[in-house]
């Protein structure tokens, strides 16, 4: 399986702090990845060094071919990654749909071409995450889980081929954890969003709701304390002694996201 996000020792300390150690992982085009790992186990620090939120100290990220260090975040999205943020800040006063079409405009496109296309192409985005019938509502009026869906929906606007999640399920109940689950799958394998054609994106997803993420990904990656200590299928990671030792421990001192 060919790669198409390439990192290799990619490192970052802040002052004497090692955020991230000589990480070093691949994903394929068509797979879905979690990303695991206690609070203050670099997970934050990492996805920030893909969408070129920080720079990184050494190490390389190779998208496509194609070298991303140094590269500012709107020409990380015109390369293909697009990412939403746990914490949503849409533009409340304007209408919804105003929100998805800021996302088309990072999309690369040229003028002449996203100026006709830009609104349908954001109505298709939302359209797909279910609130197009609240397009031209102020973003004011969503709940916690209809702003998750506004997220994706500007992300997706973005075309991209790498969709990175930063806690997708956070505050979600059961029934929409599960009705969100079932949509990432559904965009995963076939998306209809511009240069994705037939193919969904590939997905990078930071989650704390691990029973949730299992059912999804192909795969899970776990940091601790800012190195990979474990990779390898849901089941393998569920079963890893190792990883069980640390989220126990973990588990012991408070933190929200142990098992």
């Amino acid at each position: 399986m060919a790669s198409f996000l390439e990192i290799e020792n990619l490192t970052k300390s802040f002052g004497g702090l090692m955020a991230v150690k000589k990480i070093n992982f691949n994903m394929g085009r068509n797979e879905m990845v979690g990303l695991i790992g206690p609070n203050g186990s670099g997970k934050t620090t990492l996805v920030r060094l893909i969408i070129g939120m920080l720079k990184a100290d050494s190490g390389t990220i190779q998208f496509n071919g194609e070298d991303m260090i140094g590269r500012p975040p709107w020409d990380i999205v015109k390369k293909g990654i697009g990412m939403t943020h746990q914490v949503v800040r849409p533009f409340r006063e304007l209408p919804i749909i105003a929100n998805a079409m800021i996302g088309c405009l990072g999309s690369g496109r040229k003028r002449g071409e996203w100026i006709k296309s830009v609104e349908s192409m954001a109505m298709d985005a939302l359209e797909f995450c279910g609130i197009s019938d609240l397009a031209k509502e102020k973003a004011s009026i969503l709940s916690h889980g209809d702003l998750t869906r506004l997220e994706i929906a500007r992300a997706l606007a973005t075309e991209p081929e790498l969709l990175i999640l930063d806690e997708p399920f956070g505050g979600l109940n059961p029934y929409e954890t599960d009705l969100m689950a079932k949509s990432l799958k559904r965009l995963h394998k076939g998306g209809r969003f511009g240069r994705l054609h037939s193919e969904g994106p590939a997905m990078l997803i930071v989650e704390h709701k691990l029973s949730e993420l299992m059912k999804i990904v192909d795969r899970v990656i776990v940091l601790n304390y800012g190195e990979l200590i474990a990779e390898g299928t849901p089941q393998e990671i569920v079963n890893s002694p190792k990883v069980i030792e640390i989220y126990i421990g973990h588990q012991s001192r408070g933190d929200r996201d142990a098992p």
